[in-house]
């Protein structure tokens, strides 16, 4: 894709060869043309608040961002321009609680959003049109294992019956949950045992992705593994993402193809092979260097997205060139103003671009509560 404007930065040089890119496959089905939902607010004025050198065009769809420490979710167009907001003033019932959200992913067919509040202990379900939480799992600020409650929960996901799919942290195991009877219907892992041993036990999963084939990506953060597994137990492979300190949210590109990121301060994205072995690394440093970023996903025209959280921004990368070519939020500068963010921790396209959407076309199936 042609650039409208020159790159952000510069980033260290790659550690594989330059003519060795990731064979990222299109995360987006082919879609006509539709009207905005009805949900979109049309944006305050032409201007967007990107950061100067962005190329608005590298983005297909709009952008959710699980905005963490302003306890909020937002739909940014890509101009930069803010077009749905989460909670608003009295989208919240009387009692209810909506903190540090780190992670939000859209239902396949785009009607709720999914969050959690991994350090609040809850998982939540947001009508996007309505703007109202219209189902929850986990007790917020309350730990623990038995029905009705997770231990950090991360990345759910909602599956086509409505049940949600998610890693629960803390309790060590990837547990599939019915909002409407409180319990877990599907689980993997022992409750607690926090030892790399799939599909016995897992050491801390923080990610819990679908695969292309049906089957999930479980990274482990105790000891760096990612895992292919099925909700049968049946264990595919399991290798070390080569050179990351602390992986994270594993997600499919491409036919053996891996991306993850290292939770890290001198953090990097890589994209790796079932063999473990690097097919390209970005990991830049001096005033470019990555700072604990959680999660990185392809866009249709190879670029991949990053969440650099505690640089509070989210990026998009060309791997062909290693530069940032679109960034929304200010290097370092945490905020809650238009064009800024404090600590973004979870993204997801809006469909039918959105993570769910793609792999629910590629399945035959759609989904909500």
């Amino acid at each position: 894709m042609a650039r409208t404007s020159a790159p952000l930065h510069m980033s260290s040089p790659p550690s594989t060869p330059a003519t060795t890119l990731p064979a990222v496959s299109s995360p987006a089905v082919v879609a006509p043309t539709v009207a905005d939902p009805p949900w979109k607010v049309a944006p305050v004025g032409a201007a967007g608040f990107l950061q100067p050198g962005s190329d608005p065009s590298v983005l297909p769809a709009d952008l959710l961002i699980a905005d963490k420490r302003n306890n909020r979710l937002v739909i940014v167009d890509p101009h930069g321009r803010l077009v749905w907001q989460f909670p608003r003033p009295g989208d919240l019932a009387a009692g209810q609680t909506f903190l540090i959200p780190d992670d939000a992913f859209f239902s396949a067919d785009g009607k709720y959003i999914v969050a959690t509040e991994e350090d609040d202990l809850a998982i939540r379900v947001i009508d996007v049109a309505t703007h109202r939480i219209v189902a929850s799992y986990g007790h917020p600020g309350v730990p623990g294992s038995g029905p009705g409650y997770v231990w950090n929960p991360d990345d759910a996901m909602m599956l086509a019956n409505g049940d949600i799919v998610s890693a629960d942290i803390k309790n060590c195991r990837v547990i599939v949950v019915s909002p409407a009877t409180q319990t877990v219907t599907r689980q993997l892992g022992i409750t607690g045992q926090c030892t790399h041993h799939p599909p016995s036990s897992f050491g801390s999963p923080n990610g819990a992705f679908p695969t292309t084939g049906g089957h999930y990506l479980v990274t482990e953060i105790n000891g760096d593994w990612v895992d292919e597994i099925d909700f049968s137990g049946h264990v595919y492979w399991t290798t070390h993402p080569p050179g990351v300190r602390y992986p994270s949210d594993t997600n499919q590109i491409g036919p053996d193809r891996y991306l993850t990121v290292d939770y890290s301060s001198r953090g990097q994205v890589v994209v790796f092979n079932q063999a473990g072995q690097t097919i390209w690394r970005y990991a830049p440093t001096g005033s470019n260097r990555l700072d604990h970023p959680s999660l990185a996903i392809p866009l249709p025209n190879g670029d991949i997205l990053v969440n650099d959280d505690l640089n509070n921004r989210v990026i998009a990368v060309d791997p062909r060139t290693n530069t940032v070519v679109w960034q929304y939020g200010h290097t370092g500068l945490p905020g809650a103003a238009a064009g800024y963010l404090n600590v973004p921790d979870g993204m997801d396209l809006v469909p039918p671009y959105s993570f769910a959407a793609v792999h629910a076309a590629a399945l035959g199936v759609l989904g909500g509560p």
